[in-house]
């Protein structure tokens, strides 16, 4: 079974967050950081910090409810990731991703 996760990045001044699903996080993660989309609006808002997650189990749901957490309003997205990362660390900054793959292309 393929785990979902729903993601919240923000950038260095926690201003803009960004809302997004994926079946593979350390993947996604690393295009955030690389900026490996310049177009994209994390890299152009320079979200590249992993403040909050979740997973679930299909990418039905993991859609459903990326589409469900955009709709809320700020507060409640901030109240959802103090909850779990008071710090607003990056969550990712352990986790030894290889970034050589990106780096080669």
């Amino acid at each position: 079974m393929n785990c979902w996760y729903v993601y919240i990045m923000t950038n260095k001044a926690n201003g803009v967050l960004y809302i997004g699903s994926t079946d593979n996080l350390d993947e996604r993660i690393k295009e955030h950081k690389l900026k490996r989309y310049p177009n994209s609006f994390t890299a152009k808002y320079n979200c590249d910090k992993l403040v909050y997650f979740e997973s679930v189990e299909t990418g039905a749901l993991a859609s459903k409810r990326e589409r469900q957490m955009k709709r809320w309003k700020r507060e409640w997205k901030i109240n959802l990731i103090v909850d779990m990362n008071p710090s607003w660390s990056d969550l990712s900054l352990n986790w030894n991703l290889n970034f050589s793959k990106f780096r080669n292309e």
